[in-house]
């Protein structure tokens, strides 16, 4: 029933109630747009070693600078892994392949197990519609349970993605916790795919994603019949985009949200999960008030960056953090 997608409920979002407002566009960029009615503004940041892609985790406050349109602000919040997340796992049911196979259920099952008891978790399917199939709960017993109960994939079904991102963001205003600490989990084998028509522009649903504060992931099993179903829709996307056509790619979400998709074999899957969750709990979380004052609702620019310091005795490292959010208005 997805009516249950649309349900409303006021959430905590920063330090007081988060309202949703439609975020001005920004032409020309692919900027991540969240919106709050705080000043208080939050950014989730994880960071490894770019050769490696290992954690680096004692960090302090001290050695990160943020900078909001050019102006650097003063951090005044710092935490590690501390804070509780909201988990909304989004299976991928269309297509000519499964990509929820025995072994991707078994990962699933096994990172959950990862969790810490005060995270959330709620699981929803997409291919023609989104369905929410478990609402957010901190009993992992009717999550494992909606994960072995996953119906099977439609093989003339579509990978609707920009429907998937839209119900998951309207969801996701029913978290328990705040903007940065709310995480969509795509798995999928199709990362790239043009809008289903009959839903709303992938523009508007990713709007939505970036107004509910969610960072985007994905899992992606590689086999070869995957490879060869998503392999011929970079192609076809851009191709699309030449014609005006309307697209989305999970991957460009991702990277704007500071998320990340990782690919692996099936049998892998279990570690790559594993790996995920790792990172999901160590991120860092800044927040600082800014020090611009005006409550003009304008879409400002966040750079999250080390210290040059800091660079220097720990060698090449990559931040992956929000790149923007919407400032108060009124």
């Amino acid at each position: 029933d997805n009516s249950q997608l649309t349900q409303t409920t006021k959430t905590q979002a920063q330090t007081r109630e988060r309202t949703v407002r439609t975020p001005p566009t920004v032409p020309g960029t692919n900027l991540e747009v969240i919106k709050t009615d705080v000043d208080l503004v939050t950014v989730d940041a994880l960071v490894l070693q770019k050769k490696t892609a290992r954690i680096v985790g004692d960090l302090t406050r001290d050695d990160f600078t943020i900078s909001e349109d050019g102006k650097l602000q003063n951090v005044t919040h710092f935490s590690q892994g501390s804070l509780p997340l909201s988990v909304l796992l989004l299976i991928d049911r269309g297509g000519c392949l499964d990509p929820f196979l025995p072994q991707v259920r078994r990962a699933a099952n096994d990172a959950l197990d990862r969790l810490k008891p005060t995270d959330e978790v709620a699981v929803m399917t997409y291919h023609n519609n989104a369905e929410l199939l478990q609402t957010f709960t901190r009993d992992r017993w009717p999550v494992k349970f909606a994960l072995d109960h996953i119906p099977p994939h439609e093989e003339m079904a579509n990978h609707c993605i920009n429907k998937a991102f839209y119900e998951a963001a309207t969801y996701m205003e029913q978290a328990g916790n705040p903007s940065g600490r709310r995480v969509i989990i795509f798995i999928t084998g199709v990362t790239r795919n043009f809008d289903c028509t009959d839903g709303p522009s992938g523009k508007t649903a990713v709007q939505a994603v970036y107004e509910s504060g969610s960072v985007v992931c994905g899992l992606v099993p590689i086999t070869p019949d995957q490879q060869m179903e998503n392999g011929v829709m970079p192609w076809a996307t851009r191709m699309g985009g030449l014609m005006h056509a309307s697209t989305l790619n999970i991957k460009q979400v991702a990277a704007d949200t500071g998320g990340e998709v990782l690919e692996d074999k099936p049998e892998l899957l279990d570690q790559t999960f594993a790996t995920l969750m790792e990172h999901l709990r160590s991120r860092f979380s800044l927040a600082f008030v800014s020090t611009n004052k005006l409550r003009d609702g304008t879409v400002r620019k966040l750079k999250i960056e080390l210290k040059p310091e800091v660079k220097k005795t720990r060698g090449d490292l990559v931040v992956k953090a929000r790149r923007s959010y919407v400032a108060p208005r009124g």
